[in-house]
């Protein structure tokens, strides 16, 4: 409620004596701190984007903040000596039509029978039209003359119905729905326009749904492989099924991937995916505190703490977190050339002017940010609410080596982009078809887009990949691909 005092007020306080007019001011003084805190952090809400938080890109409106990258200078599009591409020629054509000359010169000179001196090329690169090859198995049926036993063929183990799909086909929808993410009506309706493929929406639901049950080995395979990775990157996303946020947990390594979905956040979510309780490497996250829970070492995401020390600089300009983020790109900048020069580690001086520096912003911060004493609302529980930056102080101090183990081992990466380009996908996926319908449905997009992603990151090709899902015993694969 607006304080409300007239002159006559402010009088009758002042002519009550010393007492009373240090009272007032102090309750005015406190009540202009706490509306200073209240314009504070709603103006750290308005101001808070992708490129200075944790903001998911979504999330931005109104205006294009700025981009963490410094600008180079360069023109966009190919720079100068860059090769290009385009289309070339083949000396192997499918097809070769000649256009001959014919009738007269100018000089009456008859030319059809004159033999060409040489031709001038263009091709034209064109898809065939595309129809379905029905194949129709036949197991024939003896009668013993004999004893007049009735014998028959058998069919392939593969062919199990009167009128089936076969492998291609149903590679096909999954690559089409699953991959390239293409919603299961528009996928049946570019099924038929393309190939003449007439197939039903729940059609498409029981392709994919066998790959799922066919990739149970696979995904057993990569959740054993990033156990028994050296470094492991994890993250978490909100993911809507039946109409509820659930969360996807992302788990992967430079040539694995694995999705599991849960409806719930943190540690619970963490054991039933099965692969931090047994991670005896180093996991790379973003801070989440379930991740500090398990015993493995801990490396934490450095471009989060870019973003969010990039907000301290332009909206509460903390000079601290500007030194703090030079330093950071300081030992980034070594830590590559380091690498580039084929040696593994710092050396012990260098690594000791790093961590000096880091300590000394650290103290440096606090006294930036020192804490005003506040007197705690009678009955109000809790910790005292902190400013963001003195809270984001506590987790340099708390999580000092998380954060630098960059520095000291070569073979944990600067940040955790890798976990969040594997998250980017599935974004999309929820923005092109919203919420999964089923938690089977969700399931079986998480089984097979970590074999996807897996199979992407070994650079094997995808469609290729899904096929042998389908057509290596009946349907069912037992095997990473290396």
């Amino acid at each position: 409620m607006p304080i409300q005092m007239s002159p006559n007020d402010i009088r009758a306080v002042y002519q009550q004596g010393e007492d009373a007019v240090v009272n007032l001011i102090t309750m005015l003084i406190d009540r202009l701190n706490a509306l200073e805190n209240e314009v504070s952090r709603l103006k750290g809400i308005f101001n808070k984007n992708s490129h200075n938080s944790s903001k998911p890109p979504s999330s931005d409106q109104f205006r294009k903040p700025n981009n963490l990258r410094e600008k180079t200078g360069r023109k966009s599009g190919g720079q100068p000596g860059h090769p290009g591409n385009t289309m070339a020629m083949t000396e192997t054509p499918d097809i070769v039509v000649d256009y001959s000359v014919s009738g007269k010169c100018s000089c009456g000179y008859c030319l059809d029978n004159i033999v060409a001196l040489e031709f001038e090329r263009r091709q034209e690169v064109e898809i065939p039209q595309v129809k379905p090859t029905i194949t129709e198995h036949r197991a024939e049926i003896k009668k013993c003359p004999g004893c007049g036993k009735v014998h028959k063929g058998k069919f392939p183990s593969h062919v199990v119905a009167p009128v089936q799909y076969g492998a291609n086909a149903k590679a096909t929808a999954v690559y089409l729905n699953q991959y390239q993410l293409i919603p299961l009506e528009r996928t049946a309706e570019l099924l038929n326009h393309l190939f003449h493929l007439p197939v039903s929406e729940g059609s498409l639901v029981t392709f994919a749904r066998q790959a799922y049950e066919g990739l149970e080995k696979t995904e057993n395979d990569i959740v054993e492989q990033i156990r028994a990775a050296k470094v492991a990157h994890f993250d978490e996303t909100g993911m809507y099924v039946e109409k509820k946020r659930g969360w996807l947990n992302i788990a992967g390594t430079q040539r694995l991937t694995r999705y599991f979905f849960h409806d719930r956040r943190g540690k619970e979510a963490m054991d039933a995916a099965n692969i931090l309780p047994r991670f005896n490497g180093t996991a790379v996250h973003d801070g989440l505190k379930a991740y500090f829970l398990y015993t493995c070492k801990h490396g934490l995401c450095n471009v989060h703490h870019l973003r969010e020390m990039k907000f301290q600089v332009e909206q509460c300009h903390q000079q601290w977190a500007k030194d703090m983020t030079k330093n950071l790109i300081d030992i980034k900048e070594q830590v590559a050339a380091t690498k580039a020069k084929q040696e593994t580690c710092l050396t012990k001086k260098v690594l000791k002017c790093f961590e000096k520096r880091y300590c000394d912003i650290i103290e440096q911060g606090y006294k930036e940010n020192l804490v005003i004493p506040v007197k705690p609302k009678p009955g109000k529980r809790g910790r005292t609410a902190q400013s963001s930056a003195r809270n984001l102080l506590d987790r340099f101090k708390k999580y000092h080596t998380a954060v630098l183990l960059f520095m000291h081992d070569f073979d944990v990466p600067f940040d955790n982009n890798s976990a969040e380009r594997d998250g980017r996908m599935t974004k999309v996926q929820q923005k092109i078809s919203g919420c999964f319908r089923s938690r089977m449905g969700a399931y079986t997009f998480c089984r097979i887009r970590s074999y996807i992603s897996t199979v992407r990151k070994q650079g094997l090709d995808v469609y290729e990949s899904i096929i042998k899902v389908f057509s290596v015993n009946n349907g069912s694969i037992s095997f990473l691909p290396e």
